[in-house]
């Protein structure tokens, strides 16, 4: 599906109940028109769930009943950019002072030192939906953060001074590929 179709289903769907979704909605806008105008190639990742229940009923269609967790899941995008792996959690929260580190899991902490260890690129996107403002922090700016502090929230303060304030804007909705040339290949 073209982006530009996609933003007309977007702005036609907007539903304010689930705030949550809009920095996934956005993120999955953002890579879709990075895959058409041949950018980058980035999608989200499922999340891996074992189905145990299913009905079926007479039209043939499938709902699912019951279902859990195969295996925690790693971190929510990944791909390719510019011949480098790409690998980023996003996070929205309504906090407007800090980004509580419990929202991030130990096993997506101990996938982003791999995939940094690696040498893919590897962060966080995180809105702060009260203020309005979304950041990328650089996985080893995060790495730091949590071996060097016995923090357990990382500061709006600190997203400010070491982070990168991603602006919105139509196409691409999110543009964070602009970040990725200036910090990491030098563009």
């Amino acid at each position: 599906m073209k982006y530009t179709n996609l933003i007309k289903n977007h702005t036609a769907t907007i539903n304010y109940a689930n705030r949550g979704m809009e920095l996934e909605n956005d993120l999955n806008l953002t890579n879709t028109y990075y895959l058409d105008n041949d950018i980058a190639v980035i999608y989200k990742k499922p999340t891996p769930i074992k189905i145990v229940r299913v009905d079926f009923d007479y039209k043939k269609s499938a709902t699912i009943r019951e279902a859990y967790f195969k295996m925690p899941s790693t971190t929510d995008y990944n791909g390719l950019y510019k011949g480098k792996y790409i690998d980023f959690e996003a996070k929205e929260i309504k906090g407007r002072k800090s980004f509580p580190l419990a929202n991030i899991n130990n096993h997506q902490i101990k996938h982003i030192r791999n995939i940094l260890k690696h040498g893919g690129i590897a962060f966080i996107i995180v809105k702060f939906s009260l203020l309005n403002k979304i950041f990328l922090l650089k996985g080893e700016d995060l790495i730091t953060i949590i071996d060097t502090s016995k923090l357990k929230s990382i500061p709006l303060s600190t997203f400010e001074s070491k982070g990168y304030l991603i602006k919105e804007a139509y196409m691409p909705r999110l543009d964070y590929i602009k970040i990725i040339d200036r910090i990491y290949l030098g563009g």
